[in-house]
C-alpha cells in the first residue's frame, strides 16, 4: 500500500499522472503483465477484486503444455509458441514448473495409433526441445505406469509436456513485480473508470474509497470483462467473448508414480490423469458453453459423470461421483471465432486495443493459456509501445522469485534444504521446494527444529510460513492459504481452518497496530 500512498503524493509521477500502466484483474494475464511492464520500469498499478489468483487463474489443469489435440484443429503457430514457452517457464521458474511424462494409451474405435504417432512425431518436432525428451512407444505390460490400467492396454505412446502449479505462478509472478516497484492490490474493486486524457479510477479497497489515475487502462479481468466493460467502463466490448467452463475431479490417488495419462474419450475430447498433491489424482477438463454467475462456477453432475465415464474407460479402478474428494471449474474468456463446439474455439489470446484521439486508450484481453501468459505480456507491452519509452522484452531470462538455480537440480536443491534444516521431512522439503524454491529461506530462516517455525495448523503447514504468506505473498483468508497458496483445503480439518483464520487476524491486526 506504501507505494501507492508515495505515487499519489506526487512522488515519481508520470506527467501528472500516478500511473503509467493500470490493470484491472489479478489472474495470470494481468499478474504476468504487471511484472513485464515493472521490470521496463514502468509504473504499474494492478487491482484484482478478490485474491491473487481467484477465478480460472486457480482453475486450471495445472499443466504446461503446447496443447497435442490443437494439432488437429491445424493450430501450429499456438502449438509452436506454446511449446517454446513450455521450457522458456521451465527454466525460469524451475521450483512451480516440473517436467512431466504423459501416457496416451490408444483405444478401440478412437484415432488410429499410426495417426498418434505422428502427431506425436510434430509435436516434437514443433517443441524445438533442448530441456525434455522425445516421445515414444512403451510396452504397457512391463511398465509402472500400465499397473493401473485395464490389461487390455498392451503398448502405449510416452511424451513430455510440464506440471505447473498455477496459483502459485500468478503469486510469483505479482510478488516480483512488486519487488520492481508495481502497487499490486487485492481485495480493490474498480467500481468507475474516467476516461479523458488519462484514465481516473475509483477504487473501493477494504471499505476505504481511494483515486488513481494512469496514462493507459488494460481490462485483464478474465470472464470478468465484459462485466468490467459494462458497469466500470459504461461501454460494450468491442469483440465478442465466449465463455467456456473447464471443470475437474479430484480423487483419491489411482496410480502411485509420477507420469500422467492423457485419455481419449468417445467424444473425441481428450482427458487428463495427473498425480495431484501427492495423494491424489486429478481429472480434466471438460468443455461446456458457460451462461450463469462467473463468480461461482461449478462443475454440473453431467460433466463429474462424463469425466468419471472416461476414467473408467482405461484405469482399472472404477470411479463414481460419490468418491469425490473435491471438484472445481474455471470460466474461460474465450475471443468468439465463430466455432459451434465449445472445444473449436480459439484458445489463443486476442488483443483489442481502443485508441481514441485525445482519450486515454484501452486495451482488452481475451482468452490465452498460462502456458503463454508471458509471450501475452510482451504481445501486450508491444501493442502500447508507441505510449512508452523503456526497456525491451525481458522477462525470457529473469527467473521468477525463488527458482534462481538450474531446472536440472531439483533433487541436489532439496538435498541442501534438507542438510541445512535437518528437520525437513522429505515430503516437507519437497512442497516447500515447489512452492518457493529458494525464498523457503525467507521463513525456515536459522532455525534447526520444527518447532522453532512455531505450532503446526495443518499438515506440514506453520505459523511461520502463514506469517510469511500474510506479510509477503497478500494471503488474507484462510481460503487463499489452504486453496490458493497451497492444496491443505484437500485434508484441513474445520477445527485447522478456523485456528488458521484465527492466526491470520493476529497478524494482520498486529501489521495495523505496527
Amino acid at each position: 500500500m506504501a507505494d501507492f500512498d508515495r505515487a499519489r503524493r506526487g512522488q515519481g509521477r508520470t506527467e501528472g499522472v500516478d500511473f503509467d500502466l493500470a490493470i484491472i484483474g489479478g489472474g495470470i494475464n494481468g499478474a504476468g503483465l504487471a511484472r513485464d511492464a515493472a521490470g521496463r520500469g514502468l509504473k504499474v498499478l494492478l487491482v484484482e477484486m478478490n485474491d491473487l489468483a481467484g477465478g480460472t487463474s486457480s482453475a486450471s489443469s495445472k499443466l504446461v503444455h503446447g496443447g497435442l489435440r490443437y494439432l488437429e484443429h491445424f493450430a501450429f503457430r499456438l502449438v509452436r509458441e506454446a511449446l517454446s514457452e513450455r521450457e522458456v517457464l521451465l527454466d525460469i521458474a524451475p521450483h512451480v514448473v516440473r517436467p512431466m511424462r504423459f501416457v496416451l494409451p490408444p483405444a478401440p474405435g478412437m484415432r488410429a495409433p499410426l495417426l498418434l504417432r505422428f502427431g506425436l512425431g510434430l509435436y516434437d518436432v514443433l517443441g524445438a526441445r533442448k530441456l525434455l525428451p522425445p516421445s515414444r512407444t512403451i510396452d504397457l505390460t512391463h511398465n509402472v505406469v500400465g499397473q493401473p490400467l485395464k490389461r487390455s492396454f498392451r503398448y502405449g505412446f510416452e511424451y513430455s509436456d510440464c506440471w505447473v502449479d498455477d496459483s502459485r505462478l500468478v503469486v510469483l509472478n505479482a510478488r516480483d513485480a512488486a519487488d520492481r516497484g508495481a502497487s499490486i492490490r487485492t481485495r480493490t474493486r474498480c467500481v468507475r473508470a474516467e476516461r479523458k486524457e488519462h484514465w481516473e479510477l475509483v477504487l473501493h479497497d477494504h471499505g476505504r474509497r481511494d483515486v488513481a489515475t494512469a496514462r493507459v487502462l488494460v481490462n485483464a479481468a478474465g470472464p470478468w470483462i465484459g462485466e468490467v466493460a459494462e458497469n466500470v467502463l459504461r461501454q460494450k466490448l468491442s469483440a465478442r467473448v465466449r465463455l467456456i467452463k473447464g471443470s475437474h475431479i479430484v480423487v483419491r490417488k489411482l496410480f502411485d508414480h509420477e507420469s500422467g495419462y492423457i485419455l481419449q474419450a468417445p467424444d473425441n475430447r481428450v482427458v487428463f490423469a495427473l498425480p495431484f498433491a501427492d495423494e491424489f489424482t486429478l481429472i480434466g477438463t471438460t468443455d461446456e458453453n458457460f451462461v450463469g454467475d462467473v463468480n461461482s462456477p461449478a462443475p454440473g453432475p453431467e460433466e463429474i459423470l462424463y469425466l468419471c465415464e472416461v476414467a473408467n474407460r482405461y484405469f482399472r479402478q472404477t470411479l463414481t461421483p460419490d468418491e469425490l474428494v473435491w471438484s472445481y471449474a474455471g470460466v474461460r474468456p474465450l475471443y468468439d471465432n465463430g466455432k459451434g463446439r465449445p472445444e473449436d474455439v480459439t484458445r489463443d489470446y486476442h488483443l483489442e486495443l481502443d485508441a481514441r484521439r485525445g482519450e486515454a486508450p484501452l486495451l482488452t484481453i481475451y482468452g490465452g493459456k498460462i502456458t503463454t501468459y508471458r509471450r501475452l505480456a510482451e504481445a501486450a507491452l508491444a501493442k502500447l509501445s508507441h505510449y512508452f519509452s523503456g526497456r525491451p522484452a525481458w522477462t525470457a531470462s529473469e527467473k521468477l522469485p525463488g527458482g534462481e538455480f538450474a531446472s536440472g537440480s531439483v533433487k541436489e536443491v532439496m538435498a541442501e534444504m534438507r542438510t541445512r534444516w535437518p528437520f525437513l521431512s522429505e515430503p516437507m522439503a519437497r512442497r516447500l521446494l515447489r512452492a518457493y524454491g529458494l525464498r523457503a529461506e525467507r521463513f525456515l530462516g536459522e532455525a534447526q527444529q520444527l518447532e522453532e517455525l512455531g505450532p503446526v495448523l495443518t499438515g506440514d503447514l506453520t505459523a511461520a510460513e502463514i506469517r510469511y504468506l500474510v506479510e509477503n505473498e497478500w494471503a488474507e483468508t484462510a481460503d487463499d492459504i489452504l486453496w490458493r497458496r497451497g492444496k491443505f483445503g484437500l485434508t484441513a480439518t474445520s477445527e485447522e481452518r478456523a485456528a488458521i483464520e484465527r492466526l491470520i487476524g493476529t497478524l494482520r491486526q498486529s501489521a495495523v497496530q505496527g
